[in-house]
């Protein structure tokens, strides 16, 4: 008897930081499938099995959209909470935010409706005063107490709880996707700390973004929830698709932007997207959306907090000074990717990396006590984005809109004309000059620290600045020179023919695709967050000229400059690998080395088998006829036979140590005295993927590519030469290029 007709535990898993063989679980899946529809047949019972078993999928889908939807609407509303909380307090109901608390007043005009008696400022709570140095200096100082004091939490906790909460979690979850095993990383204490964290650490005002980590917190829920059902925890390469699926999600309701969430898993993190995930990834964005729209975080019956409604159509003159902002967009990304690389990597090799409490401390303290004297950079960097996004109507109270009106305009409300900037708008500009310099040095800093960060509204941040500030120049140019050529066909004096606004919105997607190297995704994104469908070609403009100029210097965007700082085996889609080598230059073993570690069919003890195993560390072993034929049979995991010894052990009589090791169908008759055998033709992998010695290596990539191999292995007229790994094919890429080949190992 063979006792592996019986499935035994924790076969076809794999130990961490190891990689999955993605041909290996889709033949896994295929065998179950297969198993289960022949089962369907014989009873009712079967079939409403099977039946259960095909919903599964989307039983997991509607669960992680809820429960996204759900954590991304608690999130919102601490967050608001708790910023509003550095400033003052609401006496009424000290859990409403300053906004909530003023709604709730009857006493607050529509003038003046960021005040209400409800609300007060700490000096005016703890020494009744409003105005005055001595106001100013305490709330300034309880800004800076608050900050440190949410920083501080947040940092210990995911010191001591949940170490894998820190950073934005997509460099990891990209690895994750393409096959990588970080055990962990998508935990239940990870999916809870982080979600306490990123309220305390956006909270503290730090130049941070929440958007980034609800992708890992929605990864998270995925990952439960997938385990929760055997068809995807036993399956890794089933599980992976429900995280794709569950990264879409997250980008959904971080941004209130269903489909621009599925684009982003397509085009960002995903490495393996069959046709049937996109449909689920759009039903668990779509459920997401719809769980966030009914929690209403923002009280404006949108999902999205920068909804805007631009009154003015853009001109074909305005494409120049969008392609501008494309352009500075794309040179921010590659300044802050080299320059956060840089900062990170001094982190990773000195003293720095060992005091993360006090790095955060100290950033969190410098960026409060910068931030709060400007009012641009107190607030939250949401309320700043939607502030710099809006239009100037006659019903705007804001700095940006401190335009000298003309006493006999007659206009309706909706179609007010360009006018002269008053002295609030160049307040605003200076003091906006002021915030984009601060902004753009505290954000290399502060992203890559011990906490969650996310970079997606920093850099929106950057741009929107930069973006309204051009508007506004482009504006007051058309005002005062509306006889100049490029003007006079568009800009007639009277007419409203320049919106800042959609300059900084512009300017938002140049950034934001400076850094991550999105395109697509981010375009749908943009207009889903915005509302501005007509205004796709000024954001298709600035998003590809960003990624022409930000190409120009180097072609990794910040997830993959960070997967290759940690050393993640990541073989990213976009990489091109031109070099003229064959398989037989990177395959091991090279000349002068040991021979390759292989296993024989049936001339092996379970002594020289388990020797084999403690003397070395490989993932797994050839198998081959004979030490002399060397022609191959098939390819053994390094667990399996781990775990196939260890039972047999436990469960079959007269396995000992001098055991005959079987990889054989129908092994050959033994003498009478001799111990029973091990038949371990079902751990066996009779189709492992090879190719000749003379295979070019610009092909064995490809192929580890898009088949996503864990191993390949080196034959010629069927006899085995050597192995290729993954890692092999990772260093020898690193070598080509002239970079350190040993950085491609997790560290």
């Amino acid at each position: 008897m063979d006792f592996l007709d019986e499935p035994f535990p924790d076969v076809g898993t794999y130990e961490d930081f190891h990689t999955i063989d993605w041909l290996r679980e889709k033949s896994r899946d295929t065998d179950r499938h297969r198993k289960i529809t022949s089962k369907s047949k014989e009873s009712i019972w079967e079939f409403i099995k099977s039946l259960l078993d095909a919903w599964s999928g989307w039983v997991v889908m509607l669960k992680i959209g809820l429960l996204a939807g759900t954590l991304a609407g608690v999130i919102d509303l601490a967050v608001d909470w708790m910023t509003d909380l550095k400033e003052g307090v609401c006496l009424s109901a000290f859990w409403y935010s300053h906004e909530q608390c003023c709604w709730t007043s009857n006493e607050t005009t529509f003038e003046d409706r960021g005040k209400c008696p409800q609300w007060q400022k700490w000096s005016e709570l703890l020494v009744n005063q409003s105005e005055g140095a001595s106001a100013y200096i305490l709330n300034y100082f309880l800004y800076i107490m608050w900050a440190l004091c949410f920083a501080f939490l947040a940092v210990s906790l995911v010191r001591v709880f949940a170490p894998y909460a820190c950073g934005s979690g997509i460099p990891e979850i990209k690895t994750i996707l393409s096959g990588f095993i970080i055990r962990g990383y998508l935990g239940k204490w990870t999916l809870l700390i982080k979600t306490v964290t990123l309220v305390l650490v956006v909270s503290s005002g730090l130049s941070l973004g929440k958007e980034g980590p609800l992708v890992h917190v929605a990864c998270c829920c995925g990952n439960f929830f997938s385990s929760l059902f055997s068809k995807y925890s036993k399956n890794e390469g089933k599980r992976r698709e429900v995280l794709s699926a569950a990264a879409a999600a997250g980008v959904s309701v971080a941004f209130g932007a269903p489909i621009g969430g599925v684009l982003f898993s397509l085009e960002e993190v995903s490495y393996y997207f069959p046709l049937k995930t996109l449909w689920r990834s759009f039903f668990a964005a779509l459920v997401a959306a719809f769980t966030l729209r009914s929690i209403n975080p923002f009280g404006n019956s949108r999902l999205v907090l920068f909804y805007v409604e631009y009154h003015t159509p853009w001109y074909m003159a305005e494409l120049f000074p969008f392609i501008l902002l494309g352009v500075f967009g794309g040179l921010w990304g590659t300044l802050f990717i080299r320059c956060n690389i840089a900062w990170c990597r001094r982190r990773k090799t000195t003293k720095l990396g060992k005091y993360p409490v006090l790095e955060v401390i100290v950033v969190t303290a410098i960026t409060a006590i910068i931030a709060y004297p400007n009012p641009y950079t107190r607030r939250s960097t949401s309320e700043l984005i939607s502030e710099l996004f809006n239009d100037c109507g006659a019903l705007e109270s804001s700095q940006l809109c401190d335009y000298i009106n003309d006493p006999n305009m007659t206009r309706p409300v909706d179609d007010i004309p360009d006018r002269p900037a008053g002295p609030g708008v160049y307040t605003a500009m200076w003091q906006l000059a002021l915030a984009l310099i601060f902004k753009i040095i505290i954000t290399i800093f502060t992203f890559g620290m011990k906490i969650p960060s996310g970079l997606f509204i920093p850099s929106m941040a950057v741009g929107a600045m930069a973006g309204r500030m051009v508007g506004i120049g482009v504006e007051q140019v058309a005002y005062h020179h509306h006889d100049w050529i490029i003007f006079r066909n568009w800009c007639r004096p009277g007419a409203d023919c320049v919106t800042p606004g959609l300059y900084a919105m512009v300017g938002a997607a140049a950034c934001l695709g400076g850094v991550t190297r999105m395109t697509v995704s981010l375009v749908v994104i943009m207009f889903e967050l915005t509302g501005g469908l007509e205004y796709i070609v000024p954001l298709m403009a600035a998003a590809v000229t960003s990624k022409w100029v930000a190409d120009a210097f180097g072609k990794e965007g910040i997830y993959e400059a960070h997967i290759h700082l940690n050393g993640y085996p990541f073989l990213d889609v976009k990489d091109e690998f031109t070099h003229r080598t064959l398989a037989t230059d990177v395959m091991r073993p090279r000349r002068g080395e040991p021979a390759l570690s292989v296993l024989t069919q049936d001339s092996m003890t379970v002594e020289d088998v388990e020797t084999l195993i403690k003397e070395t560390d490989y993932n797994g072993f050839p198998v081959v006829v004979s030490k002399d034929s060397e022609r191959l049979i098939g390819f053994a995991q390094r667990r399996e036979l781990i775990l196939a010894i260890k039972n047999a052990r436990q469960r079959q009589d007269g396995v000992v140590s001098n055991s005959i090791v079987h990889f054989t169908e129908d092994p050959p008759e033994l003498p009478p005295n001799s111990p029973h055998p091990l038949k371990l033709r079902r751990i066996l992998n009779l189709s492992p993927f090879t190719v000749t010695d003379h295979t070019p290596m610009e092909t064995v990539v490809d192929i580890f590519r898009k088949l996503g191999l864990r191993q390949c292995l080196v034959t010629r007229s069927g006899r085995l030469l050597g192995i290729i790994t993954k890692k092999d094919v990772l260093r020898h890429m690193a070598q080509m290029a002239n970079q350190d080949p040993e950085s491609i190992m997790f560290n």
